[in-house]
């Protein structure tokens, strides 16, 4: 059994690998960068420190997340701080990671962060790698 957080990305249910979770906060104001890929929603100001916000379902190569949307998974990849923005999250729980069937197509951005699979109350949710999802939007940049 592992630890995982449960979280809504582009209208789906994931898993996070706790192991890639610093903190989960609601973010104040985000600043635009310009210039930046557009799966940079901004930088925003977290106790002391700036970190980059990543706008998940443009990086996902879907629809934009929600503008009015502030809560993120905070996470460190490559020595830098990234805000992952999420749609809602529920509660760490322990569950059992699966790999993914063989048979599977993940669509778009979820293919390239998809690692296995839970399952939750008969629901298999897709575990995501946060690291992952960072190369798909800086190569953009």
């Amino acid at each position: 059994m592992e630890l995982f957080l449960v979280a809504q990305i582009a209208g789906r249910w994931v898993a996070i690998d706790t192991g890639q979770v610093e903190s989960v906060v609601d973010l104040g104001e985000i600043v635009a960068v310009p210039g930046a890929s557009r799966a940079i929603r901004g930088l925003a100001a977290l106790r002391s420190r700036v970190v980059t916000v990543v706008d998940t379902g443009t990086a996902l190569g879907i629809d934009p997340t929600p503008a009015d949307t502030t809560r993120a998974v905070i996470t460190w990849i490559d020595g830098h701080h990234y805000a992952v923005l999420v749609e809602a999250l529920e509660d760490v729980r322990e569950f059992v990671r699966q790999p993914l069937s063989r048979g599977l197509v993940l669509d778009r951005g979820w293919a390239t962060i998809g690692t296995g699979l839970i399952e939750r109350d008969g629901e298999p949710l897709l575990i995501v790698d946060l690291a992952a999802l960072v190369p798909t939007f800086a190569a953009a940049a």
